[in-house]
């Protein structure tokens, strides 16, 4: 009943693959149809599909019932960090996939933590955990945090530089190596719209808990390796983030700067974004970009009001890459932060689930 639940909702009105069936809620909305359990609370700018409005929320505590009704859950739940890692796991062990947007289980060891265009290879640690939860279909994958995706799509498209001999087929010669990330995020990303936050308006806040933490460490977890049955997170490039509360509704801007190994030119920097792509667009998923990076070259770009629903919110737009007098280089990110970067990018999880 949530806004990501909500985006969610609306995503999946008119998914090829995907029907939604149940919705499960906290026990305050069970008995009531979504439409009232979600009242005057509907923050999305379509309206409410048609096909849920008169779904009868059930209550989400009663795995076994809600399983029994579903092939596959999305998760987007409002509890505390103990109560959603049992809960989904507890569905997981109904035999029921879960695939999740909470943050609860993005440092699980044998939880796959993904972007399908840059880590599609960790879902492959689900095998292990199925072994750990005694399930043979149900498991539990995640999706990373919102503010890393203006950033980290653009470092890993920058990783994949070719090395420079095959002796040393380790040590790429242009990889990131020393990464300062400033972002600005949306108010969506609370959960709230303006009327819910009236003091947003005309306004920043230098703080959004926990998010600083999660902005530095996770690109690491996404680009680790499975060993042993886990994911092992690499170590580098270093990333040091701030994390700013900034009026905007959708999507989140990062001013990032970049120390390389060795300094590429602008033209490969921008080659490497504009061709990287993934399994993704190889499998053309329903819900994949066409065009996953695209690099703007108007000094004034990209914008939330121009650029924030590229390829229907799941791109990501980078513009004003220029050499830095400390760094090598800076550039401006921005993407959707409720689409991309939380309940799309879980559909897209999905998406790439189902087709493996």
């Amino acid at each position: 009943t949530g806004m990501v639940g909500q985006r969610f909702i609306s995503l999946l009105e008119n998914h090829p693959w995907f029907e939604v069936t149940t919705i499960a809620a906290s026990p305050r909305s069970a008995g009531k149809t979504y439409e009232e359990a979600v009242g005057d609370r509907w923050k999305m700018d379509t309206p409410m599909p048609e096909k849920v409005k008169k779904i009868v929320v059930m209550n989400v505590n009663e795995v076994e019932k809600v399983a029994s009704e579903v092939d596959f859950v999305f998760s987007a739940v409002d509890m505390t960090k103990e109560e959603i890692k049992k809960i989904e796991e507890d569905y997981a062990k109904t035999e029921t996939p879960v695939v999740s947007n909470n943050s609860a289980h993005r440092w699980t060891p044998d939880v796959p933590m993904v972007v399908p265009e840059i880590n599609p290879e960790h879902m492959k640690v689900i095998e292990f955990q199925k072994k750990r939860l005694g399930t043979t279909r149900g498991f539990v994958a995640v999706k990373p945090n919102c503010s890393i995706q203006s950033y980290a799509p653009v470092l890993t498209a920058w990783k994949e530089f070719e090395p420079y001999t095959p002796a040393l087929h380790a040590l790429l010669e242009f990889q990131p190596k020393v990464v300062v990330a400033t972002t600005y995020q949306a108010i969506s990303g609370a959960g709230k719209t303006f009327k819910d936050w009236p003091e947003m308006v005309g306004n920043i806040i230098p703080y959004i808990g926990g998010e600083e933490e999660k902005s530095e460490k996770e690109p690491l977890r996404i680009w680790g390796e499975i060993r042993d049955g886990v994911i092992v997170p690499a170590t580098s490039p270093v990333i040091t983030c701030q994390c700013i509360r900034v009026p905007v509704l959708n999507g989140h801007t990062a001013a990032v700067f970049v120390k390389f190994r060795k300094k590429p030119t602008k033209e490969q920097l921008i080659e490497k974004l504009v061709t990287f792509k993934g399994v993704p667009q190889e499998l053309e998923l329903p819900s994949a970009p066409k065009q996953f990076i695209q690099y703007l070259e108007e000094d004034n770009r990209p914008q939330i009001q121009l650029d924030v629903n590229y390829e229907n919110g799941m791109g990501i737009s980078v513009g004003r890459i220029r050499e830095d007098s400390v760094y090598d280089w800076k550039f401006v990110g921005l993407s959707h932060n409720t689409v991309r970067g939380a309940a799309g990018g879980a559909v897209l999880c999905a998406e790439l689930l189902k087709a493996q």
